[in-house]
């Protein structure tokens, strides 16, 4: 059973980078917190690195943090890529303009900002129905024991449920199920029964399981066997790094390389991260793209739930374990 307390830092025992410096291991910060009108206590991962990166001021996180908290029936004008706001309306407003008026307006964006004509215009509609930070925290508090156990730093746990499938477990159009969204092969290959009869993707804790397996055994190699080619060193607590294994995560080793072929990094950062951002190549587009920008406003997001100050108390080495 989990101890009580307004916080407690529980450690866990990272993975070295493969990198030209060979690292100790690394460990990192858990936090007990109470739910929002709650008494109830939940282990999170501290989002301090998102701020100290600036990534709370960045155009793309205040694009999806908008985004996640408005309305189906309302939208955003924004720009692709950088993802700056230009203004709400309502989708039926939107809709009632027609393509020729839409197209008239998104030309006087552009006159009145001076952009390029070739700048593209968007407009999104609010998805608050899918995203939900305070109805995953609970899930949260499941999947880091089985994070922590694995071996695999709860960050991840903590991101992929914040975005994949929040507070609910659904099929997507690919065919990926469950709250860490796993497809069936990859199920299979981490151990699960996927079949026309049983599908224990739906059983949160095995799915935990294949998750933090998936990423303790390919996603973070893989990371570090890409950085390793091109000499860069790295610290597999830095947030740019974490955001990295997202991307593998979600995408797929094979095309987050080719990604990084386009932007030929000699050095890692956030800045990498952000090049990530605006960069096609192979099948890693949109939805690539996205992943971390995601990751990290529903991170934020979290953080209105929860509140962002938190009272440090002293280190623990006793981590949390999976209630019997």
């Amino acid at each position: 059973m989990m101890k009580k307390g307004i916080v407690a830092l529980a450690t866990v025992v990272g993975f070295a980078c493969a990198s030209l410096n060979a690292q100790e291991p690394v460990f990192h910060e858990l936090c007990l917190r109470p739910l929002q009108g709650d008494t109830t206590m939940c282990y999170v991962v501290k989002t301090n690195q998102i701020y100290e990166e600036g990534m709370d001021t960045m155009p793309q996180i205040i694009f999806w943090r908008k985004v996640m908290t408005m309305t189906p029936d309302s939208g955003v004008l924004s720009m692709y890529g950088k993802r700056t706001i230009y203004g709400t309306m309502s989708v039926a407003n939107w809709d009632k303009l027609g393509e020729t008026k839409q197209n008239a307006l998104r030309d006087s964006i552009r006159k009145e900002y001076a952009l390029d004509s070739t700048t593209r215009i968007l407009f999104t509609a609010g998805k608050n129905d899918f995203y939900n930070a305070s109805g995953v925290i609970t899930d949260i508090n499941k999947a880091v024991p089985i994070f922590v156990q694995q071996g695999v730093d709860p960050f991840y746990a903590q991101a992929i449920l914040l975005i994949e499938s929040p507070g609910k477990v659904r099929k997507s159009y690919a065919g990926a199920m469950g709250s860490f969204q796993l497809m069936p092969s990859v199920a299979r290959s981490m151990g699960l029964t996927v079949n026309k009869k049983v599908d224990e993707r739906k059983d949160f804790d095995k799915s935990a399981f294949a998750a933090s397996k998936l990423i303790r055994t390919i996603c973070i190699p893989q990371l570090n066997a890409m950085l390793a080619k091109r000499g860069i060193a790295c610290d597999s607590t830095s947030l740019w790094y974490r955001c990295m294994v997202l991307h593998i995560y979600h995408a797929g080793a094979g095309n987050v390389d080719a990604a990084l072929n386009v932007i030929n990094p000699t050095s890692g950062g956030m800045w990498l991260v952000q090049e990530l951002w605006t960069t096609k190549a192979a099948s890693f587009g949109n939805a690539s793209q996205n992943y971390s920008q995601l990751a990290l406003a529903q991170m934020l997001e979290m953080d209105a739930v929860l509140g962002k100050e938190i009272e440090t108390q002293e280190p623990t080495d006793d981590p949390p374990t999976v209630d019997k």
